[in-house]
Formats: C-alpha cells, sequence, structure tokens
C-alpha cells in the first residue's frame, strides 16, 4: 500500500482524517498513547479475572474455576488482539477513531463487572453484554474502512458481515442455559477464530509487523506486571500475621520466576521474525491466547502461594499451591516455543531445555508435600531462571554465529 495514505491523513486536522491502509514498511512504528491506554483498561479485567481464580484455588475450588476463567479471558483476549490488528492497519487517531477505541474501553469494563457472576453461577450475560459493546464499536470501525478505504472493501466488508452475524449468535447462546455453555462457547470461539482468515481472502490487511511484535511485548510486560502487584498486594494485606523470613522468600521466588518469564519472552525479538514470514502470523498471533492466558494465571498463582504461606488456603494441599505457580510457567514456556516463527526449513518444536524445564517442574510438584512450600517454590523459581539463562546463552550463540557469516 501507498505510504502517501497515512502522510496525508497526519497533515490533515485530528476531527477528520480519512481512514487508509498505512504502510507495512512505515519506518519507526511505534505504539501511541491511546493503545497503551487501551492495553492497560483491558488488563485491569485480566487482573479481576487472576483474581477470582486465585479465590477460587485458595478455596479449593481451582478446577471448577478454569472453565470460566479460560473462557472471559478469551472474551478479553479477542477483543484486544481484533483492535490491536486492525490499528495496525487503519490508525488514523483522529477523533472518531479515539472515541470508537473509548467505547471499547467502556465495553471491558461491563465485562469485568460480570467476571463475579461467571464465576459463582455461570451467568455469563454481563460478560456477553460487555464483549457486544466492544464488538459493536470495532464494526463501526470496519465499516468506516469499507467507506473510506476502497480498495480494501471486500476484505472490510467481510469483516463486518461477519462480526454482526456472530453478535447475533453471542445474544443467542444465552437463553441456551447452563448445560450447553461450553458447547456453545467453542463453536463460536471457532467460527471467531476462522473470521480473520475468510475475511482477509480477497486481500490481506496491511498489518506491521514490527508494530504487531510491540503491541503483544508491551501487553505481555503489563500482565507480568500484574504477577508482581498480585504478589506485593497479597501480601500487603497479611504482612502482620506471618514472619518476615517466610514472606522475604515468597517475595523473591516470585520476583525469580517473573523476570525469569520477562528474560524468556524477550530472548528473541519477534518484529523481523515475522517481517520475514508474514504467513506465520496466524499461529502467531493465536498462540498468544495461551500464553497470555498463563501470564495471567501465573499472576493469580503467586497469590495462591503467598496466602498458602501464611496458613490463609487450609482447604488448599501445598501441592496444588504450588502447581497454581509451576502449570502455567510450563505451558508459557512449551506455547512459546511452539509458536516462535522458525526459520524457512524448520518445522516448530519445543526445546531441550523446555523439555527438561516442563519434567523438572513436575518433580517439583509431585514432591511439594514432602519438601515444604518454601522449599518447592524456591525450587520453582531456580528452574525458571536456569531455564532463561540456558535460553539466553542459546540466542547469544546464534547472534554470534550470525555475524561471523555476515
Amino acid at each position: 500500500m501507498p505510504a502517501t495514505n497515512d502522510l496525508e491523513s497526519a497533515a490533515q486536522p485530528v476531527g477528520q482524517r480519512r481512514m487508509g491502509a498505512r504502510p507495512v514498511d512505515e519506518a519507526h512504528r511505534a505504539v501511541t498513547p491511546l493503545e497503551l491506554f487501551f492495553d492497560l483498561t483491558f488488563v485491569a479485567a485480566v487482573a479481576q479475572l487472576s483474581g477470582n481464580l486465585a479465590h477460587a484455588t485458595i478455596d479449593g475450588h481451582s478446577a471448577a474455576a478454569i472453565g470460566p476463567f479460560l473462557m472471559v479471558f478469551f472474551a478479553i483476549w479477542w477483543a484486544w488482539m481484533s483492535f490491536t490488528w486492525f490499528a495496525s492497519a487503519y490508525d488514523c487517531d483522529d477523533v472518531t477513531y479515539r472515541l470508537a477505541a473509548f467505547v471499547q474501553m467502556g465495553g471491558v469494563l461491563v465485562l469485568a463487572a460480570g467476571i463475579g457472576p461467571a464465576f459463582e453461577s455461570g451467568d455469563y450475560a454481563v460478560v456477553t453484554l460487555g464483549y457486544l459493546i466492544m464488538r459493536l464499536a470495532l464494526l463501526s470501525m470496519w465499516i468506516r474502512a469499507w467507506v473510506q478505504h476502497p480498495s480494501g472493501r471486500a476484505t472490510s466488508l467481510r469483516y463486518a458481515g461477519g462480526l454482526t452475524a456472530l453478535e447475533v449468535l453471542w445474544v443467542a447462546r444465552l437463553p441456551v442455559g447452563n448445560h450447553w455453555t461450553t458447547v456453545t462457547f467453542l463453536v463460536l470461539v471457532f467460527l471467531e477464530l476462522t473470521l480473520p482468515a475468510w475475511a482477509e481472502r480477497p486481500a490481506p490487511t496491511s498489518w506491521h509487523p514490527h508494530h504487531i511484535a510491540e503491541r503483544y511485548a508491551l501487553f505481555a510486560i503489563i500482565l507480568l506486571g500484574e504477577g508482581v502487584f498480585a504478589a506485593s498486594s497479597a501480601v500487603s494485606t497479611i504482612v502482620e500475621d506471618a514472619g518476615a523470613l517466610s514472606l522475604t522468600a515468597v517475595a523473591m521466588a516470585a520476583l525469580s520466576i517473573v523476570a525469569a518469564v520477562w528474560w524468556r519472552y524477550f530472548v528473541t525479538p519477534a518484529g523481523a521474525q515475522l517481517e520475514a514470514r508474514r504467513g506465520w502470523s496466524f499461529v502467531w498471533g493465536y498462540g498468544h491466547y495461551f500464553v497470555f492466558a498463563a501470564l495471567g494465571a501465573l499472576a493469580a498463582g503467586l497469590e495462591v502461594v503467598v496466602a498458602a504461606s501464611v496458613g490463609r488456603a487450609q482447604h488448599l494441599a501445598v501441592t496444588s499451591a504450588v502447581a497454581a505457580v509451576a502449570v502455567p510457567v510450563a505451558g508459557f514456556l512449551v506455547v512459546l516455543d511452539l509458536i516462535t516463527v522458525p526459520a524457512e526449513a524448520e518445522r516448530p518444536r519445543v526445546s531441550i531445555t523446555t523439555s527438561a524445564v516442563v519434567a523438572g517442574l513436575a518433580a517439583v510438584v509431585l514432591v511439594a508435600d514432602h519438601t515444604g512450600l518454601l522449599t518447592a517454590l524456591a525450587l520453582v523459581a531456580a528452574i525458571t531462571v536456569g531455564a532463561a539463562a540456558s535460553d539466553e546463552v542459546a540466542a547469544s550463540r546464534h547472534r554470534n554465529s550470525r555475524k561471523e557469516v555476515a
């Protein structure tokens, strides 16, 4: 797409810009303040979702909470992702565009208000209402792109038509009843995930690989911050009931785990990889549902181990408390390996390091009742940090070998 569309828009007053496709090779494309604000609003909903998962786990109901967590997280993640990719292609940053983004922020706040009923009684009415508000705002954006970007009208029309049909189905799902909640959810998720592939057949949207990589990276950072916040908030509420030594040990282990997870995510920048293999974008983008969900679950797990360390999780075995941290870490590492953009002749695979880490984490969970919570948590931290160090060494060797070839 020609770069003149974006340059012409930038020269127009903020309230009157024409929406056109932004160039895929635009130099210095960076995340905007609006996008950062957008992310913070969505992460506030994730924080509430993680809190509900933590409370359910502490009460010994983690199995029953997994379904609501994954379903509500999908609504949050999918709405965030849909706006992110649209913005990468069509962000004109005028008044109308900003207002549509604000409406989506309002929708996620409504969704967040329905998280409690979804966990407690399986009532997804408020969650669906919030999701509907977000999707209607996105629908208005696609209609605008259809009007103002002639060469992309076929794609925009498919998106608009698909969104409309899906929202009707989400609302129609509500009266079906709790017995069909999971089945109808999975069917509609399948339709949601196939919509972009179908809609972009006439002409792919002009998303910017480095911009997309930065958007995902910043969202991951904010989610990791939720992990730190979850642990620190829990500590602040119970600090008077426990010895400083145990709390210090938990805090150090939690920070080590979060830092190691951050290191692993950023060891290989994704922007250049996506630029080289744009066809991998669906796998990479969709796979981040599991990456982000693992980070949200990790925040809940850290809150659980803090509560367990001071005896405020009486219905929870030590094994379950440690698993609340170890399982998200293992899932994060495995999925990140599988979605990393492979070289042309390679296939996605789980590395030997990750396989060893998963085995080590599983062993720690199995013996946690015998070692005790603090020792098991320290072992989880040590294994995670060791994995990050190993990945950094491998990445450094790869970078050095490429320099020698060059």
